[in-house]
């Protein structure tokens, strides 16, 4: 009998320290998985939007949005303060305008930044080439203007270090901005590019210009233009935009008249 109670106490025991383990496993399992996700970047698609506000004031560009974009050292703005403006271009591929736009920059000694694809720099070497000779900036649009959330880590890294690979190797260039394809972007994609040694720029103004089949008005191009100018601006065209190419020497002067200046990123 007493033989039957040991066994049966053995038993009971050894259940118990079995559940004991399975539990600190559990919890162990559970603990380490809630560490991960709290590490972890968020990569929720950020779609880069801005909403006018009155003339002359800068636009709501989204508290939040913004806070994400300067934790990781990006901007949409050059200066709160201060009445300067750059001026920007995004470059998918060459219209035949871009030269136009040059020779205009240069009469006014002005500085661009211009941000290229790879298909950009392999078909228009030449308009790049002029870029840096003039001292523009030329900056990273990726290779294959894909949106970066929709991509993997090592994706992005090769979307933008392949294009700035290809700039070092023809004109010993060092690309330091970037902006991303799309407007889009996220925590996980911000901290990469961060990681390679990039700048985010986004801009505080934009406009549909980009459709080269459905131009906008010159002279209410230019007036949207002129009437939206705001302390730090970081104004978007694009380049493939007769419009643009047609009244950038206006809007340059019509800028400076009203009293700002127009700085490269690097000088703000």
């Amino acid at each position: 009998m007493k033989k039957y109670i040991y066994i049966i106490s053995v038993t009971i025991i050894a259940i118990c320290i079995l559940g004991v383990v399975n539990n600190v496993k559990k919890s162990d399992t559970v603990q380490t998985s809630s560490n991960i996700q709290n590490n972890d970047i968020s990569n929720k698609k950020i779609e880069w939007g801005i909403k006018r506000n009155k003339e002359h004031e800068q636009p709501d560009v989204g508290s939040k949005n913004r806070e994400i974009l300067e934790k990781y050292d990006g901007i949409c703005f050059a200066n709160d303060e201060k009445k300067e403006v750059v001026i920007t271009f995004d470059e998918g591929y060459e219209a035949g305008y871009t030269g136009q736009i040059l020779d205009t920059l240069k009469e006014n000694n002005v500085k661009a930044t211009f941000f290229i694809t790879s298909h950009y720099l392999n078909t228009a070497t030449d308009l790049v080439e002029r870029m840096i000779n003039e001292g523009h900036i030329v900056g990273n649009h990726t290779v294959n203007h894909k949106s970066m959330p929709e991509i993997s880590d090592e994706e992005i890294e090769n979307e933008v270090m392949k294009l700035h690979k290809s700039m070092y190797e023809k004109f010993g260039y060092e690309m330091k901005y970037i902006r991303p394809p799309k407007g889009e972007f996220s925590e996980r994609t911000l901290a990469i590019c961060q990681k390679l040694g990039y700048q985010n720029v986004m801009w505080s103004f934009a406009y549909v210009d980009w459709n080269e089949n459905n131009q906008p008005n010159i002279e209410k191009s230019k007036k949207l233009i002129l009437d939206y100018t705001h302390n730090g601006e970081i104004i978007l065209l694009h380049g493939n935009s007769k419009t643009n190419t047609d009244i950038l020497d206006s809007i340059i002067k019509g800028i400076k008249e009203q009293g700002y200046e127009i700085k490269s990123l690097d000088e703000i």
